[in-house]
């Protein structure tokens, strides 16, 4: 075995390239190899030496490059075969990011394993426009739930969330979001305010806010190749555009109804 043989997990952060932690940007600078995923910005990748080897492994709807157990197994092999693997993946690679079992993969075979966190876009991506996740007076936490489990239901914590007060994210769930929604709906005013923010803190970025009931003008807004995030609660409010955005919806009901 390569006596230099590592893996080391990078959070690449949001998609802004400046939003990589110090630490990871070291990494990447002193990587043997680069693995690296479809929500990692490829900026991030120039600061790689130019003899680097990187290989991408990412996984998009209908789209995989390497099934996970190919990439795990592609981490050993490369550790072995050239030291430190730099693993790089977007936001931070805890959250949804199945990091956890890689790096369970890559330790049952006696490797050395690094984590580096990275800056999630569950947090990121909403500062960036002006949302705050809190608000003294408004809610007292947030709830970052998967809008895709692996048997394609409603996740049960999404449930219990919409019954509370706190924020609402929910990662990858633009291709359930109707769905989603009406079950938020259940418990929720159909007047809470809701955001769908697209390829966050990047220059692509893009947003567009309503509230529940005109979800479905939402959805007519939305690039389903590019990642986004929603966001429901009160807190969404706090967008500098909110209000200029509810008057022209109360303006166009009023048009429908004339």
């Amino acid at each position: 075995m390569n006596n230099n043989a590592k893996v080391t997990l990078v959070g690449a952060g949001p998609g802004d390239v400046e939003l990589i932690t110090l630490k990871g940007l070291k990494a990447i600078k002193n990587a043997d190899i680069i693995l690296y995923d479809a929500l990692v910005n490829k900026d991030i990748l120039t600061f790689a030496q130019s003899n680097t080897p990187i290989i991408y492994v990412g996984k998009r709807f209908n789209d995989h490059a390497y099934s996970q157990e190919e990439i795990n197994n592609l981490l050993v092999e490369k550790a072995l075969n050239y030291g430190n693997v730099v693993r790089l993946k977007g936001g931070d690679p805890f959250i949804f990011g199945r990091g956890s079992e890689e790096i369970d993969y890559v330790e049952s075979f006696g490797i050395k394993t690094e984590i580096i966190p990275g800056i999630s876009s569950a947090l990121a991506v909403p500062a960036n426009q002006g949302i705050p996740l809190t608000k003294r007076g408004i809610n007292t936490s947030f709830w970052v739930v998967t809008g895709n489990t692996k048997d394609d239901t409603i996740s049960k914590d999404l449930v219990l969330a919409s019954q509370s007060s706190a924020t609402l994210v929910i990662l990858m769930g633009l291709r359930n979001m109707s769905t989603i929604i009406k079950e938020v709906s259940k418990y929720r005013s159909g007047f809470t305010p809701m955001a769908v923010i697209q390829n966050g803190t990047t220059k692509n970025e893009k947003i567009s806010i309503g509230d529940i009931n005109s979800v479905d003008e939402i959805k007519k807004t939305i690039d389903y190749s590019s990642p986004g995030i929603i966001i429901v609660g009160d807190v969404v409010a706090e967008h500098p555009g909110y209000f200029d955005e509810e008057i022209q919806r109360v303006l166009a009901s009023a048009e429908i109804s004339l």
